[in-house]
């Protein structure tokens, strides 16, 4: 069993505290938290976009810290995972390692390129693991459309067009700085630039246009060059100035032998799904039935190749590090790129 440490009690340390208690290889045996009410186990008040509530829990076989630097010195963790803001990622996660811990990050990795490398440096030193909980791929039609890729069933991938788009999150503090946040590219788009590139590796380049919110990328559409002529993959991300639909996010995926269609859209009234279908070159239309399930149990998932990447010393594809990395990279790229066109 491996044991976790969790530091960062806000909604994603509540929903990874939820996915712990259903995992069957990890088992979640301390926390920190400089908040006294957080310390007795009330998490009442924590919510989020999706799952439930924060409630009261049990802190039965549950070892509670103040300080990351106290919990990162016990003998009786494994693996911290880091659910703080995005700005903290970095130092927390180096000095977890620098204890013997093993990190699980949320995403994003770091803000930028620079704290990536010294988080994938101090992994190399220290022989410890630097994980980064990029959950996309293991939810739902994501999951099923990546697991298709790497059986090769339709193909290999030559293409597809992915799109991930919120209304303002004005309940984000700092959400378009810098420093804090790091706006829509970083904090939203990150998904698909980490899935892309798990789906199609790294690409050579990039080619922007968008809209920008002071000095970050507020809206994009991005071009992705692998430098074949049988692959054309784009995508659209950012935030638009509509709260009616708070959420959307989709993708069709061009296989060699078949087409992959999904999209979600929440709006203020209700939710739509255009269910996953698969179009295939000899003219079917296959509707998979996907596994049922509710808003935790792509993390309890994520959990699982957490644990077995902690067992086996190797790090599980979808949780690899190095492609977190390029993906920040790759915001960066975009960000200054627009930057550079719309801001000299």
């Amino acid at each position: 069993m491996i044991r976790v440490g969790l530091v960062g009690i806000g909604f994603m340390g509540w929903i990874h505290q939820l996915a712990y208690r259903r995992s069957p290889h990890a088992q979640l045996v301390a926390f920190c938290s400089s908040d006294a009410k957080k310390r007795t186990g009330d998490w009442r008040g924590i919510q989020g976009n999706f799952g439930p509530p924060g409630t009261q829990i049990s802190l039965d076989g549950i070892e509670v810290f103040e300080t990351l630097e106290a919990m990162v010195r016990s003998s009786d963790i494994d693996v911290i995972d880091i659910c703080l803001p995005p700005h903290m990622h970095a130092a927390a996660a180096i000095l977890a390692m620098e204890h013997g811990k093993d990190v699980l990050c949320e995403k994003p990795l770091a803000l930028n390129p620079i704290d990536c490398q010294k988080i994938l440096s101090t992994a190399d030193r220290t022989r410890r693991l630097a994980l980064v909980a990029h959950v996309l791929p293991y939810m739902g039609a994501f999951a099923y459309a990546t697991q298709i890729v790497a059986n090769g069933t339709y193909g290999a991938p030559i293409g597809g067009y992915f799109k991930r788009i919120i209304s303002d999150p004005t309940w984000i503090p700092d959400f378009y700085s810098k420093d804090k946040v790091g706006g829509p590219l970083v904090d939203l788009h990150v998904h698909d630039l980490h899935w892309i590139q798990l789906l199609f590796g790294k690409p050579l380049g990039v080619h922007a246009v968008g809209r920008m919110q002071g000095d970050v990328a507020k809206f994009v559409h991005v071009i992705y060059d692998y430098g074949k002529q049988n692959v054309a993959v784009s995508s659209s991300s950012g935030v638009i100035d509509g709260p009616g639909r708070p959420f959307t996010h989709g993708f069709e995926l061009h296989l060699e032998d078949a087409t992959l269609q999904h999209e979600f859209a929440a709006f203020s009234d209700t939710a739509e799904t255009m269910p996953l279908k698969i179009v295939t070159r000899d003219g079917q239309v296959i509707r998979p039935e996907l596994p049922a399930g509710d808003d935790v149990d792509a993390f309890v998932s994520e959990i699982e190749d957490m644990a077995e990447s902690v067992t086996t010393r190797q790090a599980a594809p979808r949780l690899d590090g190095v492609l977190a990395s390029q993906a920040i990279e790759l915001a960066i790229t975009i960000q200054d790129q627009l930057a550079s066109k719309y801001l000299d």
